[in-house]
């Protein structure tokens, strides 16, 4: 909950703007400030004080325990100018806020962290609980400083600016900070940050009624001999008919980790070292502890184990750990038409999380500057699409965090198709939107696109011809909107006067016709002519030529496609056809 304080009339008037934007997640604190600010202080993960940072600094002071328990504070000044994250940056959520409530109150962020000023992320928020000296590497990723990353354990990381070939060697560079990614249990050496991954799944079988602590103490002492941390575990694992079990249950709300259960068919089709007649009849399966843990693939660190107990009874709970390597991350990417502002927030975000960028070199030029610092860039000229499809997955396969970026939409004409192609389930694939080259040309145009409508790629390279035509011919006789991609090149200038011809047969010369070059981008033209009267060699590669339907009409120099409903060609007044 995010606590909301103010002490005017202007800031309770920009308040209340955030509480109806985000009515779930605020609660409004009214009565003298100081009183209202100690219990938001008490009772919320996070504030916004609509005050002056003076005065909330002085307030809150008082109540400070540490950046791991202390609450993200962020203040608002009286004109609505600027939302400064005052306390709790990272650990707090701060920095994200302020930029949030800048956001809907069309305030400037301040965001004074060194990192977020440097374009890093910080060591505690990647997700990862985090231990050692986390103060002393982040000055040194800061200053410059060789930092080397012992990855023991892969894992999809963002970009940091690592010292070269420090992931091979973890120690390569004489005296280097180091960041390591391990999930075993040793401590953080000087100038050391240790990162545990959730890469450990922890199989659990257990008898009716077994107690959590004899749970616990199986699994607690099961890591401690394997030397295994316990901030590592991700999961308890167990079969579906175990779900409900409390000391189960109780044992992962004591982790702090989900319990996941299986069928106990899915259990038995997984191969164990391990298998056992008791289980079999108890529940259908010949393993519970081994195949719960193994049912996602790993590799099996700790084999089934029974507990003991002191009065000398039956063990009534059993486990098996197993490694389970972070999954790769594959972002497809579409980075809009070439305009930064048609670039959406969400593909800024994957762009700035990747470690590794695929891409054809004339895109990356256009988005280099959102990358974050050690970002690692794989990039290629036209006409290796294939290979860069390939590279990026072999890249998520390593364990990446891989963005794969394209024109437009990643998924319209472009890197979407053959990556998804080459990737399997091995990986974690995220598809990214963006404003396609169709859209962009049909906002400059007008509305072309207002009923159904059809893109088509001129381009034969990939395509047969005989196909092409017979989708053209389709779409003509069908009375669709036409969007041409790829219209026309040095090579293949005939394809656009063919493809306009077929449509000619269904329809009237003075069909509108748009063409677009460049639609977004610094250079754009556009013009708005008809079938008849359109010129192929007005069209390149970087144009969009849409051809309208029989109802599309041209309005105030604008191409217009009616919806339909009880629309007439005679509502449009004020056109030409």
């Amino acid at each position: 909950m995010i606590g909301l304080i103010s002490a005017t009339a202007a800031g309770a008037a920009a308040r209340d703007r955030l509480a109806a934007a985000w009515p779930e997640r605020t609660r409004v604190y009214d009565g003298p400030v100081g009183d209202a600010v100690r219990r938001a202080f008490g009772e919320c993960e996070q504030l916004v004080c609509f005050l002056a940072t003076g005065a909330v600094v002085r307030l809150v002071a008082p109540l400070l325990a540490g950046k791991t328990a202390d609450p993200g504070v962020v203040c608002v000044d009286e004109a609505g100018r600027h939302a400064v994250a005052l306390l709790g940056g990272h650990g707090g959520g701060a920095n994200e806020l302020a930029r949030a409530v800048g956001g809907v109150l069309g305030a400037e962020p301040v965001v004074t962290t060194a990192t977020d000023a440097a374009g890093l992320p910080g060591l505690d928020t990647l997700g990862l609980p985090v231990e050692g000296d986390v103060a002393g590497v982040t000055r040194a990723l800061l200053d410059g400083e060789p930092v080397v990353l012992d990855a023991e354990v892969p894992w999809p990381l963002p970009a940091l600016p690592f010292a070269d070939g420090a992931g091979d060697t973890g120690g390569a560079v004489e005296g280097a900070y180091r960041v390591r990614v391990t999930d075993r249990e040793v401590p953080a050496g000087e100038r050391e940050v240790l990162l545990r991954p959730a890469s450990l799944v922890v199989g659990v079988g257990a008898s009716r009624g077994a107690p959590a602590e004899e749970v616990l103490d199986l699994v607690e002492g099961a890591l401690r001999e394997a030397g295994l941390s316990a901030r590592s575990v991700a999961e308890l694992a167990t079969v579906d008919a175990k779900a409900d079990e409390p000391g189960l249950v109780a044992a992962a709300e004591r982790l702090g980790v989900p319990l996941v259960t299986y069928s106990a068919d899915e259990l038995a089709a997984v191969e164990v070292p391990n298998p056992s007649q008791a289980p079999l009849a108890a529940v259908g399966t010949p393993s519970v502890a081994e195949a719960a843990a193994l049912a996602r693939g790993g590799e099996l660190l700790v084999p089934k184990r029974k507990s003991e107990r002191a009065d000398g009874r039956p063990a009534m709970a059993t486990c098996a750990v197993v490694r389970r390597p972070g999954r790769g991350r594959l972002a497809v990417v579409g980075i809009g038409p070439g305009a930064r502002d048609l670039l959406t927030p969400r593909a800024a975000a994957e762009l700035r999380r990747a470690s590794v960028l695929v891409g054809l070199d004339q895109y990356v030029d256009q988005i280099r500057d959102l990358l974050r610092p050690g970002t690692r860039v794989l990039e290629s000229g036209l006409g290796a699409e294939e290979e860069r499809a390939r590279t990026a997955v072999a890249e998520a396969r390593r364990g990446q965090a891989v963005a794969l970026i394209g024109s437009g939409d990643a998924g319209v004409y472009a890197m979407a198709s053959p990556a998804l192609a080459e990737a399997s389930d091995d990986i974690d694939v995220v598809g990214v939107p963006g404003v396609t080259a169709a859209l962009a040309a049909a906002a400059v145009l007008g509305a072309p696109l207002g009923h159904d409508h059809v893109s088509i790629s001129l381009s034969d390279l990939h395509t047969p011809w005989e196909v092409i035509e017979r989708r053209v011919r389709a779409a003509a006789e069908a009375d669709i909107v036409v969007t041409f991609y790829n219209p026309r090149s040095r090579g293949r200038d005939w394809q656009l006067p063919k493809a306009l011809g077929i449509l000619a047969e269904h329809r009237a010369p003075a069909t509108p016709v748009g063409v677009v070059r460049n639609a977004s981008r610094a250079d754009e033209s556009s013009r708005v002519t008809t079938l008849g009267e359109l010129d192929p060699a007005w069209v390149d590669m970087m144009t969009v030529v849409t051809v309208g339907n029989t109802a599309t009409r041209i309005v105030a120099g604008r191409m217009v496609t009616p919806r339909g409903y009880r629309w007439q060609a005679s509502d449009l007044t004020g056109g030409t056809v």
